[in-house]
């Protein structure tokens, strides 16, 4: 078997979900796994409400109707019969979730996210799968949160493999096409967690390692991986090969076209990883396995915004020394926030980290009370692999650092 995986781009409307069919009649792919994203910015709106039901009811009714919304206008586009199960299976899920809202005693917000935010991705699918099984594409759509177990680390759930592993391999009795939801998963309990944003890459890794698959293939919006986002920089180029290592080390620094967890199962059975635009799938696109570390060899550029870069320092002018590096490092943990450098000197130690959970106001106030904290918000950390003297000048001559990390392949900037 075969995996492929639609991210929100590629079935943003009803062209996208048209054009799912004909990806698959162009690959003559028709015994896969199709893991599929919420659609377009779907993810987005679905968290507006998540957060108006925590902290201000007042325009959840509003949030709730522009999903509903958009999701009809899509039906509306796709199919003429207005009376197929397909309409009341929406309808369904959207007074499940009005239910939810008024029975619902966890008031959570990462708990409440994941019973909320899960639904884009049942959505999608269920539409999908409808479509699809009307235009002759016969699937079955299965539920991945029945298959995918984890802990109850909402929004950021660790997998049980040995559970998990068990249940996807009774789908090697299913039928050929299977249409499933990335980025969702269930505890023991039964309540929905979540791998991450951006985790369906990851959701179709953990298909294919379970299902021993000849490959993945991830559908994006560009013709593979690039050594630049086209957003924000010129001149771009296609890289045709990325070694496994290369790859995780890209994804570790932020490359948006690959999530960070996606290549580890994949590597540790050899599974293929393609990266092919969902515009022109015949296309080779970019390949990720065992192979030399990059094709071609060039710098690769790798922007994460909205970064927080932190300078610690003790009162008194001692040394900080591992014992506060760890208290530090227990705090962080503590709190979720996710550490991407880290710089020491004799009396202060400075990181970059990212605060998905809003978690930041309160690990300072802890952090004040006893060292000498300073900040700056809304940096930018830019990392340069495989780095030449042109590309460091160039950032150098352009752009305010705050602070640079350099390795014999890897240099970093916190920009201003």
């Amino acid at each position: 078997m075969e995996v492929y995986k639609f991210g929100g781009a590629s079935v943003k409307n009803a062209n996208g979900v048209k054009n799912v069919i004909s990806v698959l009649k162009k690959t003559k792919s028709l015994d896969v796994l199709l893991v599929v994203s919420a659609m377009g910015k779907m993810t987005n709106a679905f968290e507006k409400i998540v957060d108006s039901y925590i902290n201000n009811k007042g325009n959840l009714s509003k949030y709730i109707d522009e999903v509903m919304s958009f999701h009809q206008l899509i039906l509306n586009n796709l199919f003429q019969n207005k009376s197929l199960p397909i309409f009341k299976e929406i309808e369904l899920v959207f007074i499940g979730l009005s239910s939810y809202f008024i029975n619902n005693k966890n008031k959570d917000y990462n708990y409440v996210y994941d019973q909320v935010v899960s639904l884009a991705e049942i959505l999608s699918t269920k539409i999908i799968s409808a479509y699809l099984n009307h235009n002759g594409v016969k699937n079955t759509w299965v539920d991945a949160k029945k298959h995918i177990k984890t802990d109850g680390n909402y929004r950021e759930a660790n997998v049980n493999w040995t559970t998990t592993n068990k249940n996807i391999q009774k789908l090697n009795n299913t039928s050929k096409l299977i249409i499933t939801q990335g980025f969702i998963a269930s505890d023991q309990f039964g309540n929905t967690t979540t791998l991450g944003r951006e985790g369906s890459d990851y959701t179709a890794a953990i298909f294919a390692y379970c299902l021993n698959a000849k490959s993945v293939t991830v559908f994006k919006d560009v013709a593979g991986v690039l050594n630049a986002d086209p957003q924000l920089y010129d001149e771009v180029k296609l890289l045709s090969k990325i070694s496994y290592r290369e790859a995780i080390e890209m994804a570790f620094y932020g490359a948006s076209v690959i999530h960070p967890k996606t290549l580890q199962p994949l590597q540790s059975k050899e599974i293929p990883l393609f990266v092919k635009s969902f515009i022109d799938p015949l296309k080779k696109g970019t390949v990720i396995g065992r192979s030399i570390d990059l094709e071609p060899v060039l710098p690769c550029y790798i922007v994460k915004k909205n970064q927080i870069l932190i300078s610690i320092a003790t009162r008194d002018f001692s040394f900080m020394m591992e014992k506060n590096i760890s208290e530090v490092f227990e705090l962080l943990h503590k709190h979720k926030l996710k550490v991407n450098l880290i710089q020491n000197t004799a009396i202060s130690f400075s990181v970059c980290l990212e605060d998905k959970f809003n978690q930041l106001a309160h690990f300072l106030l802890i952090l004040n009370a006893k060292y000498k904290v300073k900040y700056n918000n809304k940096t930018t950390l830019l990392t340069i692999r495989h780095f030449d003297k042109k590309s460091i000048e160039k950032v150098k001559a352009t752009k305010v650092i705050l602070l640079q990390q350099i390795s014999r392949e890897t240099v970093q900037f916190i920009l201003k």
